[in-house]
């Protein structure tokens, strides 16, 4: 069904008819119950504690178990954070936190692995590209910098990589 179509659809309902129809899907569906409990009470400061914390247990997680240093968590909390809509300062945020964290990781056990700096450039490059699409530059121009650095100081085999993008 196009768009169009389900416009056409909607327009012919009642007005309780279509409440009939968000309560079902509201009831049948999860991502729509999530969707309107944050629409309604959005709780951003709980949001962005959640996903540090799951970041920060892929690198650092309780009860010694070994790491899994997985890019893809954060991946998937920020691509659930942009469906919500939740503020753009939040999402940066995450996508600083979740390099930040790997760096400090890194400061303790090094990575032989080229595949996660390759990834965490990747990760680097697209905070950069969303907090200048969202005009963020002046609030995480410092945190973008120390990144750079302090992946410079941590010897990362693609630290000018990080130059690169930061200045370009």
């Amino acid at each position: 069904m196009s768009k169009r179509e389900l416009k056409s659809y909607l327009n012919e309902l009642t007005k309780r008819q279509l409440q009939e129809q968000v309560l079902d899907l509201y009831t049948r569906f999860k991502p729509v119950k999530t969707y309107y409990n944050f629409v309604f009470n959005p709780k951003e400061e709980k949001l962005l504690d959640e996903a540090k914390f799951r970041i920060s247990k892929e690198y650092f997680p309780q009860n010694n178990r070994k790491p899994k240093t997985r890019r893809s968590i954060a991946q998937k909390i920020i691509k659930h954070y942009l469906q919500l809509g939740v503020d753009a300062f939040i999402i940066a945020d995450v996508m600083l936190f979740n390099i930040e964290v790997a760096q400090r990781f890194t400061k303790e056990k090094k990575i032989n692995q080229m595949s996660f700096y390759s990834s965490m450039l990747k990760s680097y490059n697209e905070a950069i590209s969303f907090i200048t699409e969202n005009g963020l530059n002046t609030d995480f121009i410092n945190r973008l910098n120390n990144i750079y650095v302090e992946g410079k100081a941590q010897d990362w085999p693609n630290y000018d990589e990080f130059e690169a993008v930061l200045k370009a």
